[in-house]
């Protein structure tokens, strides 16, 4: 039986994930994923594709803290509330994610924003998305209006471990899961199978999946050093090219609030048929 092999959680887009044996699920996301942001000083998102730094910036979940370091600077740690909460004092501002504008966001603190500048070079702003903002995900694939985090398109991001094992069948140089920054990694289903499910259940939780996911230039970026190169994109559009996109990954949309954990079992619903 097809099982939860790893979830895996990004409490600030773009920068390191966190591994966890279970995570809550909400309609935006796992609780705690993609909540928080880095944007420039008028508002538009920062990631790894500009700022390769942010690739050795790891991020742990403890207690009731989430703790941000640069890899080169282990010692020098900034907290952040898991659930941060509006104040008289904060400040709004309005946040853009690709074709996602004017996103109601607010700005932690000053005190984020100066160490978060001090770590990328550059002057930004760190914000968190309160719960009363509902970015709503491509109405062409939505169902009842669902909302997203601060995730480029949608709540939940899939790969099966035999795809990425397929991948790297294919390379030189072997990759890690890291490179996709998924949520759930599934074991015990063909490679790429997950391209094709439309309705399915994870432990008790239904999910669909309205596309597979295109992916970037971010996956150039090696995890280890920030580095860029040509792979894995290189390899994926000889085999994984479709319309001018490079698939690799399963977006997904719960359709119920829930928990998953690992070893949790896949059930499939109902198939579709694959792009690639």
């Amino acid at each position: 039986m097809p099982t939860i092999q790893d979830i895996r959680i990004y409490p600030v887009k773009s920068l390191g994930g966190v591994s966890v044996t279970e995570a809550v699920v909400e309609e935006k996301g796992f609780r705690y994923d993609r909540r928080y942001m880095l944007v420039s000083p008028n508002g538009i998102f920062i990631t790894q594709r500009s700022c390769h730094q942010m690739a050795l910036v790891d991020v742990a979940l403890t207690g009731n803290s989430i703790k941000v370091w640069h890899r080169h600077a282990p010692d020098n740690v900034f907290n952040l509330p898991p659930e941060p909460a509006e104040t008289p004092s904060s400040a709004s501002i309005n946040v853009t994610i690709w074709d996602s504008h004017d996103v109601p966001a607010t700005i932690l603190s000053r005190e984020a924003d100066e160490w978060f500048s001090q770590l990328l070079g550059q002057p930004c702003h760190l914000v968190f998305m309160p719960e009363t903002t509902r970015r709503l995900i491509d109405a062409k694939y939505a169902r009842n209006e669902e909302a997203v985090s601060f995730a480029d398109g949608y709540p939940y991001l899939i790969i099966g471990q035999s795809s990425l094992d397929d991948l790297n069948s294919r390379l030189a140089d072997p990759v890690t899961m890291t490179r996709f920054r998924p949520n759930i990694i599934v074991s015990g289903t063909p490679a790429y199978d997950e391209d094709t499910w439309k309705r399915f259940q994870l432990g008790k939780v239904p999910f669909y999946g309205p596309k597979p996911c295109a992916r970037c230039v971010l996956t150039t970026i090696d995890p280890n050093t920030g580095e860029t190169g040509r792979e894995p994109l290189r390899t994926l559009t000889q085999y994984r090219k479709w319309t001018n996109k490079i698939l690799f990954g399963q977006n997904a949309i719960a359709t119920q609030t829930g928990v998953l954990r690992v070893g949790d079992e896949l059930t499939i619903h109902e198939k579709g048929e694959a792009l690639v």
